[in-house]
């Protein structure tokens, strides 16, 4: 009878580790404060300016990407964005310049009210998160954003926004990674 018990006790333990694993991919949500967001506003609605929003945001994302890696925390990724905010703006510069804008960039990490929004299989109920802001020029026109921390952006699609998207989460792949 003790082998019997031992069976069910691990096939419930096991049981128990994949509803907690995989109840985290399934439509989930989380605590507002476990999350950065970036937040890219365009100039205005115009054509011009929405396309130039993508462009921005796709090189931004690059500048990004790998000072983030490594970012184990929250507080960490808003440490190393804080300490490359000049950065932030001189790649939103160049690319507005580049494609003969005049106006300019300007970021700054701050509370930021959010619609819910899922990405992938996780939810992000509305509300105020902390988040990189990004304006380009005013900042009046229609706004892209994702997550930072953890990383959730989107990787494919295009740049003027029309594909569909598709987003990836560090953590599930690290989960999915260690079941495969």
């Amino acid at each position: 009878m003790n082998g019997l018990h031992f069976i069910v006790g691990g096939a419930v333990a096991l049981l128990i580790f994949l509803v907690a694993v995989f109840g985290f991919q399934s439509n989930s949500t989380y605590d507002k404060s476990d999350f950065l967001r970036i937040h890219i506003r365009a100039n205005s609605n115009s054509q011009i300016d929405q396309r130039v929003k993508y462009q921005v945001k796709s090189e931004v994302v690059d500048f990004l990407t790998p000072l983030l890696s490594e970012a184990t925390t929250k507080d960490l990724a808003i440490q190393i964005i804080n300490e490359n905010i000049a950065g932030i703006e001189s790649t939103a510069d160049s690319v507005l310049k580049r494609n003969g804008f005049t106006y300019t960039s300007s970021a700054q990490i701050k509370k930021e009210n959010f619609p819910t929004r899922q990405y992938d299989d996780v939810v992000l109920e509305s509300g105020v998160y902390d988040a990189l802001i990004l304006n380009l020029g005013t900042g009046q026109g229609d706004n892209w954003w994702c997550v930072v921390y953890p990383p959730l952006c989107f990787v494919g699609g295009q740049d003027d926004g029309s594909s569909s998207i598709s987003y990836r989460s560090k953590i599930v792949e690290i989960i999915n990674k260690f079941f495969n």
